[in-house]
């Protein structure tokens, strides 16, 4: 299994539902990105690592409207999502809270950002 790289809503629809129950690592990056280049090997190896989960890749330069709909502010954002649902985005900077439709907060989702590879696998192992 190797990272798919995903250019657009319809293939990122599609990738989300073939994992159907498996925990999807959505990872949004750029190449000119040192951090990016840093983790991404890092990425590859949870790819072959964890094979009951899915991992993408979303250029942040070449699918920007992607990247306006998840509200990705900082490279690399890892946003994760199990049966097309987001379960967590993760950062630093802030906590986020997720509001389901009847605007009632669930559990926090964390938002992490940065090339921080032992809380993504962290949290990886905690989602699967």
């Amino acid at each position: 299994m190797m990272v798919q790289i995903i250019k657009d809503m319809d293939e990122l629809k599609t990738f989300l539902k073939a994992a159907g129950s498996k925990l999807v690592v959505v990872e949004f990056s750029a190449k000119w990105c040192g951090p990016c280049q840093k983790i991404c090997p890092l990425v590859h190896a949870m790819s072959l690592q964890y094979r009951n989960v899915m991992f993408a890749n979303v250029d942040v330069d070449d699918s920007r409207d992607l990247a306006q709909i998840y509200h990705v502010k900082v490279i690399p954002t890892f946003q994760m999502f199990k049966k097309a649902q987001k379960v967590t985005l993760f950062s630093r900077l802030k906590r986020a809270f997720c509001c389901n439709g009847s605007g009632i907060v669930s559990k926090p989702i964390f938002e992490f950002c940065g090339a921080d590879a032992q809380k993504l696998e962290a949290k990886i192992r905690e989602l699967m």
